[in-house]
């Protein structure tokens, strides 16, 4: 079995695919044979289509494009999902008991553009239940291992797409992102990770957790592929009302532009979130950040209640969330019960209680009780305002800097089972990455090196529609760092 296609780029898959299109068969056997050989210690995927059906589907794909080459964009290359993202006719289950069985009869808007482009789906990633989580560890059905240390989470909540790509079980994949949930996994794997503009990305088919803050995005071993991806999924959609109004960007040929110009940037280094991380992050991260300084200028800027951007987070995401989860109430969605001779209160009851995890009903309850008579004025409408002015002060930063520059993650990747003794400080480890969530700009995470074998990420930030400069910037370190197009021996 010839292992050449499982860390190649796509943008090569492509060149070898167009010069003749049969060697996407040589391809599809190589991926399913390393998902063969490490699946049962890494745990990526909830569902894994059949090789065959995907041969089926690859073969039809052949036969319709014959008379209108040349090929579609990306044709081939092998795709994972995340699994709260709807695929017709694969199922779809949220990482949760309550969507076990679910097989959605539409896809997303993203999984139509995708297919448009002639990629291939293969299989749903492991998540936590309903993107509650950043470990995949909440996953009702499996935790997922970190590819480059099977005995530490993968971060999360696209846990099982960052591990799939690390692993060399996917070329690309797709994650969600409503905290930090495509950086954070992005980080500890050692693959590249972008959150567009809220907005940039349509939402419709993804399963809803906190919809001002959701949002789909690219996941991939290099920038370029990120670009790739990224281009595939963007524009505007009349089925999302928050979908922006936009027309189709290639941000390959934005990329290449760049690239190409070398446009200096005025970076800021954000000072509270490096003396928050551990040490050994800080010092990764900081060396990466030398890279970049190297060529362009950089200063120190400050930007306060970070620890203040956790708290608002969490309250506007678990009320989102009790609100978003409470159509699953196994009478239009989700897991049915026997109701003969049960009052509602019961069947209700065990509903719930029966398809949503700890982690899930703890944030329904908490998200309940923060939009509460008497709290939701304390709460609830307390984080709206402080959610203002965080991006008030944004803008204050972006008026004086290009872009801002932190760790991704402010720890190493925990050990499995860590953060279950202390779930505070899971929450915040949040702290770098939910401030692009509340304020809906775009943040990427690129692989900033390796501390005593464990991974670490660099995160930059912009303001809205900021996605070149920050591809850009991302493909200069790459280049400087070389970490890029890595698969872990598991």
């Amino acid at each position: 079995m010839s292992y050449k296609y499982i860390s190649m780029p796509v943008h090569r898959l492509i060149e070898e695919f167009s010069s003749d299109v049969h060697k996407v068969f040589e391809y599809i056997d190589s991926i399913y044979d390393r998902i063969h050989r490490v699946e049962s210690r890494v745990r990526a995927f909830i569902t894994i289509v059949p090789k065959e059906q995907v041969y089926s589907y690859v073969e039809n794909l052949i036969r319709r494009v014959r008379s209108t080459y040349p090929l579609p964009r990306l044709f081939g290359v092998i795709v994972g999902v995340k699994d709260n993202i709807s695929t017709r006719g694969i199922r779809t289950t949220c990482g949760s008991r309550m969507l076990e069985n679910y097989i959605p009869p539409y896809d997303a808007t993203t999984i139509e553009k995708l297919r448009n482009v002639g990629m291939v789906i293969h299989g749903k990633t492991n998540m936590d239940e309903f993107a509650m989580g950043s470990t995949t560890e909440t996953s009702a059905f499996y935790p997922t291992r970190n590819p480059w240390s099977l005995e530490r989470v993968p971060g999360g909540s696209s846990g099982g797409s960052g591990a799939a790509l690390a692993a060399g079980e996917a070329s690309v994949a797709l994650g969600s992102d409503t905290g930090g949930s495509i950086r954070n996994p992005a980080a500890y794997t050692m693959v590249y990770g972008l959150k567009p503009t809220y907005g940039l990305v349509s939402r419709y088919g993804l399963i809803a957790y906190a919809s001002s803050m959701d949002q789909i995005g690219p996941m991939a071993r290099n920038t370029l592929d990120l670009a790739l991806t990224l281009t595939a999924i963007s524009g505007h959609d009349p089925r999302d009302s928050t979908s922006l109004p936009m027309q189709p960007v290639d941000y390959v040929e934005l990329l290449n532009e760049l690239l190409h110009r070398e446009p200096r940037l005025k970076i800021g280094i954000l000072k509270e979130l490096f003396e928050g991380s551990d040490d050994e992050v800080r010092k990764t991260v900081y060396s990466s950040v030398d890279n970049l300084c190297a060529y362009h200028e950089c200063v120190e800027v400050s930007m306060p209640y970070t620890k203040e951007a956790v708290a608002a987070y969490y309250i506007i995401a678990m009320a989102e969330a009790s609100s978003n989860l409470s159509r699953f109430d196994g009478v239009r969605y989700g897991l049915k019960v026997p109701v003969e001779n049960r009052s509602w209160i019961d069947a209700y009851t065990e509903v719930r209680t029966r398809g949503f995890g700890y982690e899930v009903r703890k944030r329904i309850a908490l998200g309940a009780y923060v939009l509460s008579m008497g709290y939701r004025d304390m709460y609830y409408i307390r984080a709206l305002r402080f959610r203002r002015m965080l991006k008030e002060n944004l803008n204050s930063i972006f008026s004086k800097v290009d872009v801002v520059v932190s760790p991704t993650m402010p720890i190493p990747p925990p050990k499995l089972g860590e953060f279950f003794e202390d779930p505070v400080k899971i929450y915040l480890a949040d702290v770098s990455t939910v401030i692009a969530n509340l304020v809906g700009y775009p943040a990427i995470s690129i692989p900033a090196g390796f501390w005593n074998g464990l991974p670490a990420g660099l995160q930059i930030m912009s303001k809205s529609l900021s996605e070149p400069i920050l591809l850009y910037l991302s493909a200069q370190l790459e280049e400087r760092t070389k970490l890029r197009d890595l698969i872990a021996e598991v």
